[in-house]
């Protein structure tokens, strides 16, 4: 591994747990979520299917909130259609807008699925780590009961969001990680800075869709190191990395779904998931010509645990 040349003070110590703190509020009452869509008001406006902006209810990015990110109060949000299609969750496209102003983004609401939906049927090795402190929310989600599956949701959400919030300021400060700015969370929506082109509404590439150069191919490959690196600094393992949730916006990898993130520390089988990321993200790359010793999965495990405080 190359050397790095940010620093490594955000680098978590044994033993320390994050998900417990960074539960939904819902979690640490101990009560039923509410539906997230109670106000009559939050219907869609049935000629024009805009509905008001859910800004003023939900929990904010990090601050400050870039320039592009519509705040107002009297903005609308306009579903645009599906993005893509998940078991866990459906990705929409928003134009969150000002009417009579030129103030508007666009926006990715990832919406994950409800309790009478499928949720995450791998979920078990996910969820080490993050127990909520309830025995009753214990006992629900791993009986997978309707309430307990309405928990789990919560948790995915809360989990990808805090974790998008972390690696963003990260890589503001020190550009070694990109991660789609995670505007808002509302319940078990999602909303996120939408990379891709405005104008057409498309999404940039994923990175299992290019055949880049032997130029290319190595600069994606060292600005993914640089990421894995920050990710196990901060404690985490993706958790399901795969050139499907790696995108490239002119030129620059992005990471994202990162729902399932795992507490490399606190989840006994956290070193297992990171090597599972490194091997399926390396194969790739061998695949497409980056010599094995470049490549190495076994050598840069070893290397990420180091930097997790795990080795």
């Amino acid at each position: 591994m190359r050397e790095h040349d940010f620093p490594a003070q955000g680098r978590r110590t044994r033993g320390r747990r994050r998900f417990d703190d960074d539960e939904p509020q819902f979690l640490r009452h101990g009560r039923r979520p509410e539906p997230v869509v109670a106000d009559p008001d939050d219907a869609p406006d049935p000629d024009t299917g805009e509905r008001w902006s859910s800004w003023d209810d939900a929990v904010h990015g990090p601050e400050p909130h870039p320039a592009w990110v519509v705040t107002e109060l009297a903005a609308k949000d306009t579903d645009l259609g599906v993005l893509k299609t998940g078991k866990e969750a459906d990705v929409h496209l928003v134009r969150r807008a000002v009417p009579g102003t030129d103030r508007s983004c666009l926006l990715a609401a990832k919406r994950y699925r409800d309790a009478d939906h499928r949720l995450f049927h791998r979920d078990a090795g996910y969820l080490e780590g993050r127990r909520v402190r309830r025995s009753r929310e214990n006992r629900a989600m791993a009986g997978r009961t309707a309430f307990g599956r309405q928990l789990i949701a919560g948790q995915w959400a809360a989990a990808e969001f805090t974790a998008l919030a972390r690696l963003w300021e990260i890589g503001a400060a020190h550009g070694r990680i990109a991660v789609p700015y995670p505007v808002q969370l509302r319940g078990t929506e999602l909303m996120l800075e939408f990379l891709g082109d405005p104008d057409e509404g498309t999404a940039a590439p994923r990175l299992a869709q290019l055949r880049p150069d032997a130029a290319g191919l190595r600069d994606l490959w060292e600005q993914l190191v640089d990421a894995l690196v920050v990710l196990a600094r901060a404690g985490y393992a993706h958790g399901d990395l795969s050139p499907y949730n790696l995108l490239v916006h002119h030129d620059r990898l992005v990471m994202i779904d990162l729902p399932q993130v795992v507490d490399v520390v606190g989840n006994p089988q956290g070193p297992e998931f990171l090597a599972r990321d490194v091997r399926v993200v390396a194969t790739w790359f061998a695949a497409r010509g980056l010599p094995a010793d470049v490549v190495d999965p076994t050598t840069l495990t070893e290397d990420l645990l180091r930097e997790a405080g795990i080795r």
